[in-house]
């Protein structure tokens, strides 16, 4: 099994939090540029981690 290092987890953290960020917003809120802008910082997270996990492990 794969070490994975301290980074990598503090994404899995921040596409958490991005993704209630997000849900919250846009069930809750009116605030439209904030959902989008929440929700990019989470695809960005997502797609980091996907690229890192698939290259390194």
């Amino acid at each position: 099994m794969a070490e994975y290092p301290a980074l990598w987890y503090t994404l899995w953290f921040i596409i958490a939090v991005f993704g209630v960020i997000t849900w919250y917003l846009r069930n809750f809120t009116t605030k439209v540029e904030m959902t989008k802008f929440s929700a990019y910082i989470g695809v960005i997270a997502m797609s980091t981690m996907l690229v890192w996990t698939l290259i390194d492990f």
